[in-house]
């Protein structure tokens, strides 16, 4: 019960209330196999669980332990769609295209819900969405995407709430309004990975924990993935780290950049609390966005992804009550039983991050937030490309992410100052 990430700080909530986290063995000698897969999170198991099912012999390796990144300790939040609004979409790529991205998402929304569901994951799903607006003039834009949802993307789903309505659902007036979303939710992340990696084992996927990968090759027509203690040849690579992949891929370094998110999770706050009275999660209109949420036993779980720096989970519990009592200031004494942070990947243009980077080698990630629910369906379209169907993959192949400006040097640096100027207008 003691276990905590390597790579990340702070003992999160979801790792004192998932259950029994079952261990799995370091790769130990040479593998031969179809795929092998890097990377033990949403995008790596379920790509793992969907080919074993289909008949491919799949080795699959994480440096550290299932859930140990983002996939374990993120938000929660499913969202609808892609990361974009709709309309956003539509203004760069034509409503059909917009339409078919949006359709591609929804279709990864329910196909979470039917993998869990259908694989006796309980993964605490509880419904609703609220995105609200922290600057008045944003309100007239959720009128309008709650209006285009139903007319031009075919989802009656959303309504607009007006200032009373928000504070009502919220129980905060420090919201001017929003749209509520009734056919999305939230889980408990880290019981959908350990469902998800129990799914592939069963399949005949050879899974293997504390094995880092220290290098790729790709020539006449085989893969190489070398560990400390073994080298794994296979047909095919998929790279699922995300914003774990340090030095391992130079492409998806270049495309995809860490930057920290942090979580506090505090006591419950009991059944007559006027905090989230519906249960919904909730995130706002901040470009660094907060986005909070209750769990099943009632604790506010809060999250905000901010450019200071933390060098002791302490420091977490500090800077998240501080964001709480901004909304809620009968909470400014609340107690913090957790605090803790991770790295979300993210790209320029916040879309998802999909390219064949060597021969027979794709790397997935990139998902700027909006990963709980797409990077599981990426795993399955990703095992459908391996068996033959490119064409729904390549839908996100498509996509135009730019690599982040600076180089390897720079681009940190110009990053944080960069979000520190969306910092600052979000304040103003």
């Amino acid at each position: 019960m003691n276990y905590q990430s390597p790579i990340s700080p702070g003992r999160s909530w979801y790792e004192d209330t998932a259950g029994p986290r079952p261990e799995y063995p370091a790769l130990d000698g040479d593998r031969q196999c179809d795929v092998v897969i890097i990377g033990g999170g949403f995008t790596g198991l379920s790509a793992a669980a969907h080919l074993a099912k289909a008949g491919s012999n799949v080795v699959l390796i994480e440096a550290y332990r299932f859930g140990d990144g983002a996939s374990g300790r993120n938000g929660g939040q499913l969202g609808t769609g892609q990361r974009a609004w709709a309309e956003e979409l539509e203004a760069e790529y034509g409503l059909s295209r917009a339409k078919a991205l949006f359709d591609l998402a929804e279709e990864a929304k329910a196909h979470l819900l039917d993998f869990s569901a259908a694989n006796g994951i309980d993964i605490d799903y509880m419904p609703g969405q609220l995105s609200v607006a922290h600057k008045e003039r944003y309100v007239d834009d959720y009128k309008r995407h709650a209006d285009i949802m139903a007319s031009r993307f075919d989802y009656p789903y959303v309504s607009f709430m007006d200032a009373a309505e928000t504070a009502q659902r919220l129980g905060s007036t420090r919201y001017f309004g929003g749209a509520r979303d009734k056919r999305t939710g939230h889980i408990h992340p880290l019981k959908l990975v350990i469902g998800t990696a129990k799914v592939a084992a069963t399949a005949g996927a050879h899974l293997f924990e504390q094995t880092p990968s220290t290098g790729i090759t790709s020539a006449g027509g085989k893969v190489k993935v070398t560990t400390a203690r073994g080298t794994i040849s296979a047909d095919k690579c998929l790279i699922a780290v995300n914003a774990y992949g340090g030095n391992l891929e130079p492409v998806s370094a270049a495309h995809i950049m860490p930057i920290g998110s942090f979580i506090g999770a505090t006591v419950p706050l009991g059944a007559d609390s006027k905090v989230l009275p519906g249960g919904e999660s909730v995130d706002d209109s901040r470009f660094v966005v907060r986005y909070f949420r209750k769990s099943k036993d009632g604790r506010l779980l809060f999250g905000g992804r901010e450019v200071y720096a933390v060098n002791d989970p302490k420091d977490i519990h500090i800077h998240i009550r501080r964001q709480i009592a901004e909304l809620y200031p009968a909470l400014k004494d609340v107690e913090i039983t957790h605090g803790w942070g991770g790295y979300v990947g993210i790209t320029v243009p916040r879309k998802p991050f999909v390219r064949e980077v060597m021969p027979n080698v794709i790397s997935v990630g990139g998902y700027s937030g909006h990963g709980v629910m797409l990077s599981n369906f990426f795993g399955k379209l990703y095992a459908e490309t391996v068996c033959g169907n490119r064409d729904r993959l390549k839908l996100i192949e498509d996509l135009k992410i730019p690599a982040f400006p600076g180089g390897r040097r720079f681009r940190a640096p110009l990053l944080f100052l960069a979000l520190s100027w969306y910092a600052l207008r979000d304040r103003i």
